[in-house]
């Protein structure tokens, strides 16, 4: 049996879906600036409603504007007229989502934002519809093909962009930051991405630090104490001077030189690579990897001079980070 190639149609499809997101962008007006600018300013929530593919959409936005610091939620169509009305307050907005304008599941929320004059954000497609001449603010979405003609591709894919604009723009808006988003996303792989330095880093009596006229004999009885490979030399004014690694120890073993006697100033490698504690822990471990080094100094970007934490290759690693 010959099997079937359905690229081709798979193309079309696409094809279909991009010439509407076209159209969708060449329509983008000042509506749009409206809407972004009152989501800004919203001192409550943005309720998020739709019916059938609409509704899905709608749910995924609304997730979309909650991780981005725009708190949103998904409000069922069917669940609103039997006491979930309640659940919407004066100062909230509403997004309404209907391709149609026409969906008769959204007539008792249309009623009940103009009763109660809460700002009302239709996204529609046609100018004579419910919806259309209910909202206070209208997005228009084009008038597309779907694909097979009436299955909701094209349209629902019009819908989900227009939505992430506006999420992006208010978050763009409001400095939401990757540290803001961080607070957001704690878990998983995203949450490990979004770490940062201080959030991994060693602290307080973990750091390995001595006076850099610390006898070598007496440093070495910390390293091996600490269990880091690695020992921070500084000054009496806690200025941090240099590093010593227990590779720099093995290597002078290595060329039978007693360093027993030795001062700790006399074999650290001066200016230690260095890294600010705001820094995400993935740049730490590149900076780790381009400098073929296991361990970084952390500082306050304040005190740039001051050392005050560690942070070793393996606490990156076991934070999933990569």
């Amino acid at each position: 049996m010959k099997k079937k190639n359905y690229i081709k149609y798979a193309k079309d499809v696409i094809d279909l879906e991009i010439k509407a997101l076209k159209k969708l962008k060449k329509n983008l007006n000042n509506s749009f600036n409206r809407a972004v600018a009152q989501i800004v300013k919203c001192q409550s929530k943005v309720i998020l409603c739709g019916v059938g593919k609409s509704g899905l959409i709608a749910k995924k936005i609304a997730a979309t504007l909650s991780s981005v610091g725009t708190p949103a939620f998904y409000l069922s169509a069917n669940d609103s007229s039997h006491g979930d009305l309640g659940s919407i307050s004066k100062k909230d907005i509403l997004i309404l989502i209907s391709y149609s304008g026409q969906t008769k599941e959204l007539n008792n929320i249309i009623q009940f934002a103009n009763r109660n004059k809460i700002l009302l954000i239709g996204i529609i497609s046609k100018k004579d519809s419910v919806l259309y001449n209910a909202a206070d603010i209208k997005l228009l979405i084009p008038q597309v093909v779907e694909a097979a003609g009436i299955i909701p591709t094209s349209s629902t894919t019009t819908q989900l962009a227009l939505g992430d604009a506006l999420a992006m723009s208010a978050m763009k808006e409001k400095k939401f930051d990757r540290l803001d988003f961080r607070k957001l996303h704690p878990a998983g792989n995203l949450g490990a991405q979004l770490k940062t330095v201080e959030d991994i880093m060693l602290t307080g009596k973990h750091i390995p630090i001595v006076n850099e006229n610390l006898k070598m004999k007496d440093a070495l009885k910390i390293i091996t104490k600490k269990s880091l490979g690695v020992l921070i030399a500084q000054n009496k004014n806690s200025k941090t001077l240099g590093i010593i690694t227990d590779g720099q120890i093995r290597r002078f073993n290595q060329k039978k030189i007693n360093i027993l006697d030795l001062k700790v100033k006399d074999i650290m490698t001066k200016n230690p690579i260095s890294i600010d504690k705001d820094a995400l822990a993935a740049k730490a471990l590149e900076l780790m990897n381009s400098k073929k080094i296991t361990s970084l100094c952390v500082y306050n970007k304040k005190k740039k001079i001051k050392t005050i934490g560690v942070v070793h290759i393996h606490h990156i690693l076991k934070s999933d980070i990569s």
